[in-house]
């Protein structure tokens, strides 16, 4: 079994609500933020962020809020904080005592978000279940949503990522996966990151020529890094983990990579995270990277997110080859 599935539990409240509840139901999914991320500052700094936010929203009405997961899940705050940020009058109880109202008012609150933040439900990070489940990783994405939407000015922590655990309940038993996900965005780069481009064009309009243009990035990679003895054939798998890419780059620019910089074989994605983010860097201090790349969509494997940096090498290179 997968050891990051049995660490999930290490937490109490996690363990408990899995031994004592059908969290899963055959065939669904839950994504849970890893146990590892509970020393990530940049998250403690969010999560104290949102909090004194909501308290100061909510000074007037006396509501202090002390444990985003613990305060949230029963939909008082969140009611009180939608008719004040957006003056909504929703049809609710002010406090709900059962669970069954509980999630009835929770519906009816995130019905109304949906429809503010005009968003369609499969695109909701955030559900009724696992709000009133009291999860972390969706009740900070709701909150992220309500903060962006109702105060776009407010300085939310740019750049915040965690390590996601993602379980899968199958005919063979529970099925578990690891991934890196972004919180907030880099607000400095959101302008860049929305604007189209080349391969925007290329997957939503052209995609019969998709795969002549991905063999021709494979044929300009696989012609550099196999004066090292390596053999790419896979986009998305071979990429994840900013190895290939690192000495690529180091073949290209004629970078010496110290080998205490990066990590030649990453055990966990967080050290994956730290091998693309390096790349992104070096290719940004060398001119060759001027839009927003977000490192976690390389480490998941973004086909569209990988050829994007390629080009910028091969667009580069294969004008001195040609």
């Amino acid at each position: 079994m997968d050891p990051d599935f049995l660490n999930v539990f290490t937490q109490p409240s996690t363990l408990d609500r899995f031994l004592t509840e059908d969290v899963i139901a055959k065939g669904d999914k839950r994504k849970l933020i890893k146990p590892t991320s509970s020393n990530n500052r940049k998250l403690e700094e969010l999560k104290l962020f949102l909090t004194e936010w909501i308290n100061r929203t909510l000074k007037e009405e006396h509501i202090v809020v002390k444990s985003l997961e613990e305060d949230l899940y029963d939909g008082l705050v969140l009611h009180h904080l939608l008719e004040n940020l957006g003056s909504l009058k929703l049809d609710v109880d002010k406090i709900a005592l059962t669970e069954k109202k509980q999630r009835q008012k929770l519906s009816v609150i995130l019905e109304a978000v949906a429809k503010c933040l005009q968003v369609e439900e499969s695109q909701l990070k955030w559900s009724v279940e696992s709000i009133l489940a009291k999860d972390l990783l969706s009740t900070l994405h709701l909150l992220v949503a309500i903060a962006k939407h109702f105060e776009p000015t407010l300085a939310l922590p740019p750049n915040i990522q965690v390590e996601t655990i993602t379980i899968e309940t199958t005919s063979r038993g529970l099925k578990t996966s690891n991934g890196v996900e972004n919180i907030t965005e880099n607000k400095e780069n959101i302008e860049a990151q929305s604007k189209e481009d080349a391969f925007d064009e290329l997957f939503n309009c052209a995609p019969d020529k998709l795969g002549a243009v991905k063999k021709a990035l494979l044929q300009f990679v696989d012609q550099h890094v196999g004066k090292l003895g390596l053999n790419v054939k896979d986009i998305e798998s071979q990429f994840s983990d900013g190895v290939i890419l690192l000495l690529l780059i180091g073949q290209l620019e004629g970078y010496f990579l110290n080998l205490r910089n990066f990590f030649l074989t990453p055990a966990s994605t967080m050290e994956m995270l730290h091998n693309i983010n390096l790349a992104l860097e070096l290719l940004a201090e060398g001119g060759l990277l001027n839009f927003h790349v977000n490192s976690e969509d390389i480490v998941n494997g973004d086909m569209k997110a990988i050829m994007r940096v390629l080009y910028c090498l091969y667009s580069k290179y294969r004008t001195k080859e040609a």
